[in-house]
């Protein structure tokens, strides 16, 4: 009976290894040319199935189209309000379409929700043609901005993703472009929408393709994408208890089934991850003294949540390291960097947070710089 034990114990230990020295994403079969999944916040890689092979991404290409209009806007280069007319070549587009009439049109804000939700052909190109001038010259934008990204194997040569041989992404790549799209706070707002009206006569609504935002609980984002050579695409992202997560499976065959490898991705991701917080977004961590100012201090700040993304039940061995500049000249600009925050496990550095200004700081008026003279001066007769 003694060795009966033994074997048990001995067979409980192997199942103990095999299990630990599985290697990530091995409890998670997914059905798909390419796929990934990633940490939001760092950009970890939870998991991946040739992630570096080229594929055609189809109407995914829409993200980028976003990203790149929304970067303007926040430069103040576009405003969303701004008119987007409609040209005979825009108009000529097939495909999932808005159906725009030659001279039609729509503001910025409602010809990207068409791109968004409808995956609207005419209206990426019109788009491309008001903010560029031409789709090639929009283009060129892309192709330059996903290199800024950090996109290794990505080269786009329209706006919408209609096939082309030399139009192709990867699924690491699109997973960086759905990373950094996030920075923009439209982003989401637009992938989150589920339908949206555009006309009253003829009436023209569209409901988003996303049909993740139904069926996944904390989905909000991104796009799909299909063609018949690409098959089914999809660039999702979904978010719980401050974790959120990045998808992209790329080359799917059955019906539906972009949906289906998507929430395979994300269920095993939440199951076996979390996000240990640190520090709350905008916490004030100190102050930098201002030299020659109006204001002698000036918080510092960071403008993300702080923290790491963990392995469930294995939250212990963590500590941060705080590094401030004593001294910035003025003027200063709000959000300048004046130091760091570095999260530790035992020991060794794991993530970096930039410590930044939580307001801008002019130069000291002439009175000022005087008063302060002179108060030093007293302070030292006193």
């Amino acid at each position: 009976m003694h060795w009966k034990k033994g074997l048990t114990i001995f067979l409980f230990a192997l199942l103990l290894v095999l299990f630990f020295c599985m290697p990530a994403g091995a409890e998670v079969d997914i059905k798909a040319e390419t796929a990934i999944l990633i940490d939001a916040a760092t950009g970890d890689v939870l998991f991946e199935l040739d992630s570096e092979k080229k594929w055609y991404p189809a109407s995914m290409t829409k993200l980028m189209t976003l990203v790149v209009v929304l970067d303007l806007v926040e430069k103040g280069q576009l405003s969303l309000d701004e008119k987007v007319i409609t040209s005979e070549n825009a108009a000529s587009y097939g495909g999932a379409q808005l159906y725009l009439e030659v001279g039609e049109e729509f503001t910025l804000d409602d010809m990207l929700k068409a791109i968004i939700l409808g995956s609207a052909n005419d209206a990426s190109v019109a788009v491309a043609e008001h903010v560029a001038g031409s789709e090639e010259a929009f283009v060129d934008i892309m192709n330059k901005m996903a290199k800024e990204i950090g996109c290794k194997n990505t080269h786009f040569v329209n706006t919408h993703g209609l096939h082309h041989e030399d139009h192709y992404t990867t699924a690491k790549d699109m997973a960086l472009i759905g990373q950094y799209s996030l920075r923009y706070p439209k982003t989401l707002e637009y992938t989150s929408m589920q339908y949206y009206e555009f006309r009253e006569d003829p009436p023209t609504a569209r409901y988003s393709l996303n049909k993740l935002l139904w069926w996944y609980p904390g989905a909000d984002g991104f796009k799909t994408g299909t063609t018949s050579v690409a098959k089914r695409n999809l660039v999702a992202t979904a978010s719980r208890d401050g974790l959120r997560l990045i998808s992209v499976v790329m080359g799917v065959d059955e019906v539906n089934g972009h949906f289906r490898e998507s929430m395979k991705l994300l269920n095993y991701g939440f199951s076996k991850y979390t996000f240990k917080q640190f520090y709350a977004q905008n916490t004030v961590f100190g102050q930098a003294k201002v030299g020659k100012g109006a204001e002698d201090f000036v918080d510092l700040i960071t403008t993300d949540n702080v923290g790491v993304t963990i392995l469930k039940g294995q939250d212990e061995g963590y500590s941060t390291k705080i590094i401030m500049r004593p001294y910035l000249p003025a003027p200063v600009a709000k959000g300048t960097i004046a130091g760091e925050l570095v999260i530790m496990k035992d020991g060794k550095e794991l993530k970096k947070y930039d410590l930044v200004t939580a307001k801008e700081v002019q130069k000291g008026s002439f009175m000022k710089m005087l008063t302060k003279v002179l108060r030093g001066v007293f302070s030292l007769v006193i």
